[in-house]
């Protein structure tokens, strides 16, 4: 099975996005394929390189990052929800005159359509709001 996810909620503000990491990882051990995860709406915190939750705390960004590098996911960042939050890549920092790099290891920012292209192969779509 082919999955396409979405995450749209804050880390901090909700329990999804750890739900979506948790159905990944047990996805990817059932022998499943995660075409993408895309972030979308508050779901862009996720992507925050240099976020410090608690010690005692799932460190969420981290835990993505870990998980693209293990698994090769593709991790997208929805660009209008980044810039709207101040997330910028390198490039797009560079685009409007800025120095930040904020996107945290195996993330990247891309439109809509990487999500309706996900969409598309996948067999599911699953929305972690």
């Amino acid at each position: 099975m082919k999955y396409a996810i979405q995450v749209n909620s804050s880390p901090y503000a909700a329990q999804t996005g750890l739900d979506a990491l948790h159905f990944i990882q047990a996805a990817i051990a059932a022998d499943h394929q995660v075409l993408r995860v895309f972030f979308y709406q508050e779901g862009a915190y996720h992507a925050f390189r240099y976020a410090a939750a608690p010690a005692d705390e799932i460190q969420i960004s981290a835990s993505w990052s870990q998980l693209a590098a293990q698994h090769g996911i593709d991790l997208v960042v929805c660009i209008s929800a980044a810039q709207r939050r101040g997330l910028l890549c390198s490039d797009e920092a560079g685009r409007i005159g800025k120095q930040d790099n904020d996107l945290g290891l195996g993330f990247r920012i891309a439109g809509l359509g990487q999500w309706l292209e996900a969409v598309v192969q996948a067999d599911r779509c699953i929305v972690f709001a």
